[in-house]
């Protein structure tokens, strides 16, 4: 859970997944449906059915009993890579093993001053080389587990603490800043530049430096580290979605919700009937696209024009700025749903919220009910202008503040 998440997001999602899988035996006896129920909302949802996989496979195939290595870990069980791998045998079984985690990598390369891009597989291969020789022999676990909460609260992204930091005396890029601060000091009472350090790394084709190109910036400090290359802007996609509504037997609204396919983005998750768009589609052919989707699940026509425009709902996604053009229709009488076609169900708010739904579906949702508030409100009447009155107002009605001037105002004759 913690992979690509803030513990804080964390705490109450594995709560509620101990109190629900307590044992291996036990998430390994449950649904995939049951995982991304409890998983919805946490996003990165290939990592609940994988985690389920590893129980499976641990209790099927391993007789109950988990490898004890990073290299078994990662070699036996899906979804457990090389961070996790380290993680799980130096914090559960004490194997003298490292961990490189994002908060680890911006320790190191601080330490190091390594200014290469900290992404690149020649840097995180030699990180990783350090962390394995850095690793505490006696306690692993306890080593790997500070070192990370280092780079979470000390030596943090932006203003780290250096004067907190435990460590400072041992860190290149620490002493940088002071060299450049002493250096700055004699300039000022016209010493010289100060003598190369020996320690310092010369000019030259070193992999781990800062490219010529991107000097040191005196502004930035300790900052400068670590250097990643420029990210990608993410894939802009669109997709229309509809919220299709009946009433219930007991009159409340139901939606229908269809199940996404068991592999790709959002695998398995129910959502709302959508279908991809071509970008620079006019609103028309939108709508055409839509009704002719939602015509093959019920196999009737549905007019296009019949479908209610809601507005537009932005997720963004780690690499996908997803944009979901929303329409509504309601449904009179009953449905059928070409049983062919992905798993679909009818489902009540409360239904809506407790399944495997992502959280832009309830963005979607919450869109809906909205523009229904919005409809079903009373129009307001326009406010008159400042010092007009209603027809027939020649003194203030009764609870009516007066003003200064006609309250000292005599009071005139009947």
């Amino acid at each position: 859970m913690l992979q690509q998440t803030q513990v804080a997001a964390v705490i109450d999602y594995y709560t509620r997944w101990m109190q629900k899988w307590p044992t291996l035996q036990a998430l390994a006896q449950a649904s995939l449906e049951e995982v991304n129920e409890l998983w919805a909302g946490l996003g990165y949802y290939s990592r609940g059915k994988r985690l389920q996989e590893a129980a499976r496979k641990v209790v099927s195939e391993l007789a109950g009993r988990m490898p004890r290595t990073a290299e078994e870990l990662q070699k036996l069980l899906p979804g457990v890579g090389r961070y996790t791998a380290g993680a799980i045998a130096s914090i559960s079984y004490g194997q003298a093993t490292g961990v490189v985690d994002g908060n680890v990598i911006r320790v190191l390369c601080r330490l190091r001053c390594i200014g290469a891009d900290s992404s690149s597989p020649a840097v995180i291969d030699w990180l990783w080389d350090m962390a394995n020789v850095l690793v505490d022999r006696s306690r692993p676990g306890d080593f790997n587990q500070a070192l990370m909460e280092l780079g979470a609260t000390v030596c943090v992204p932006k203003s780290p603490l250096c004067g907190e930091c435990p460590v400072k005396q041992h860190c290149q890029a620490w002493r940088r800043v002071e060299k450049e601060l002493a250096f700055a000091s004699q300039k000022l009472f016209g010493k010289g530049p100060p003598v190369p350090d020996v320690e310092d790394c010369g000019v030259g084709d070193c992999p781990l430096c800062p490219p010529a190109t991107e000097p040191w910036d005196s502004s930035l400090g300790v900052t400068n580290f670590p250097r990643k290359a420029a990210k990608k802007p993410p894939r802009a996609m669109r997709t229309a979605t509809c919220v299709l509504e009946r009433r219930g037997c007991h009159g409340a609204p139901e939606y229908l919700i269809v199940q996404r396919p068991s592999s790709g983005l959002l695998a398995g998750l129910w959502e709302f009937p959508s279908v991809p768009l071509a970008q620079d589609l006019q609103e028309e052919k939108e709508r055409e696209e839509l009704a002719d989707h939602l015509q093959a699940w019920m196999g009737k026509s549905v007019a296009a024009k019949g479908l209610q425009f809601i507005g537009e709902v932005i997720h963004i996604f780690s690499h996908i700025h997803q944009t979901y053009v929303v329409y509504s229709l309601h449904l009179d009488g009953d449905v059928t749903l070409d049983p062919a076609l992905s798993p679909s169900r009818w489902v009540t708010e409360d239904e809506f919220h407790a399944s495997a739904v992502s959280t832009a579906m309830k963005k979607v949702l919450k869109a809906h009910e909205k523009q229904q508030r919005k409809e079903s409100s009373p129009v307001k009447g326009s406010k008159r202008k400042r010092g007009a009155k209603a027809p027939g107002a020649g003194s203030p009605c009764p609870g009516t503040q007066l003003s200064l001037r006609a309250f000292l105002q005599a009071p005139t004759a009947p």
